[in-house]
């Protein structure tokens, strides 16, 4: 057997609040309506969460011509343009929406600086479900850019009026050069507050810097299509640091850990702690491991199921 390997693991990692909750949406869906429930992509960016929800009677589809009249339905966490939101009503499809609270802000945000007369800026990437949603709620023209040089490339004037939101996926550190060249070139530029930022992508990133500093490469957990999970392997690489993004256990490479004497392990937000704990159990397969979490930012935020679904719940409870 190869030589000892200290393992050291992030705080936090794993489930964020509006993770929790968007899952925590679909089983009371379940328990309150019975199988099926029908939920528009994936409720959040993680086939092992997915997999589980489809077992207990969830059917994920990608457009809501695949519900069938009058099915229960949940909007994801990565929340859904205003037309889907319309034509679920129009169909007079019961919803329960997951979006996350923290994502909802950036749609109020948004829609507030566009009535204000402000060009809206979002950034974001391309694609990416929140974006796509993001892009359909606020009720204005929005300039979607990912780096400087998108700024840049932007058809618009100096003396614009701008104003810039992020995608919850990027963290403060993510944003902040396009954010510097906004400033740098127009001279009116609004933007929400550092506190509006989604505390879980910086709190995850915060976590991986303090992290790499005391092991020799870092394995993340998490989907290959997970933005947050992504960034967080990316921010080790910046760091010089071996980083790896694993799905779960079955994608561990042994090669990887050659040399290797202190192993950090982390999680995207959308990873159940379950897979954290398989990957550790596949490593103690052939290294001898000692466990241990690095101190960091304690978590107690937590969102409120929707007001329709606990009706819903209590309609159910006195009909029992």
């Amino acid at each position: 057997m190869a030589a000892p390997l200290s393992i050291k693991l992030a705080s936090p990692r794993g489930f964020c609040a509006g993770v929790v909750r968007a899952i925590r949406i679909v089983e009371r869906a379940l328990e309150i309506h019975g199988a099926p429930v029908y939920v528009r992509h994936e409720i959040v960016h993680n086939a092992h969460v997915v997999n589980r929800l489809r077992a207990m009677g969830a059917i994920f589809v990608e457009e809501l011509d695949e519900v069938p009249p009058g099915a229960v339905t949940v909007f994801s966490a990565h929340g859904v343009p205003q037309t889907v939101e319309q034509e679920a009503e129009q169909r007079g499809l019961p919803v329960y929406d997951a979006t996350c609270p923290l994502v909802t802000k950036v749609h109020l945000h948004g829609g507030r600086f566009a009535r204000e007369g402000r060009e809206v800026v979002l950034i974001g990437h391309a694609g990416h479900p929140e974006v796509v949603g993001t892009l359909g709620q606020i009720p204005a023209p929005v300039h979607l850019v990912a780096t400087p040089e998108d700024v840049a490339a932007l058809p618009l004037g100096t003396d614009s009026s701008i104003a810039y939101v992020t995608q919850t996926t990027l963290s403060v550190d993510d944003t902040r050069g396009v954010i510097a060249a906004l400033h740098d070139r127009f001279d009116d530029v609004a933007g929400p507050d550092v506190s509006d930022i989604c505390y879980a992508t910086q709190n995850r990133q915060n976590a991986v810097r303090a992290l790499v500093e005391e092991c020799d490469a870092l394995i993340v957990v998490g989907a290959a299509n997970s933005s947050n999970s992504n960034r967080l392997r990316d921010v080790a690489l910046s760091l010089g640091k071996p980083a790896w993004l694993v799905g779960d256990a079955g994608d561990l490479d042994p090669q990887w850990l050659d040399g290797v004497e202190r192993l950090g392990i982390t999680a995207g937000a959308s990873a159940p702690e379950e897979l954290v704990e398989d990957v550790i159990a596949a490593i103690a397969l052939t290294r001898k491991i000692t466990v241990s979490e690095l101190d960091g930012t304690r978590e107690n935020v937590s969102f409120s199921l929707p007001a329709a679904l606990r009706r819903a719940g209590e309609a159910a409870r006195a009909r029992a």
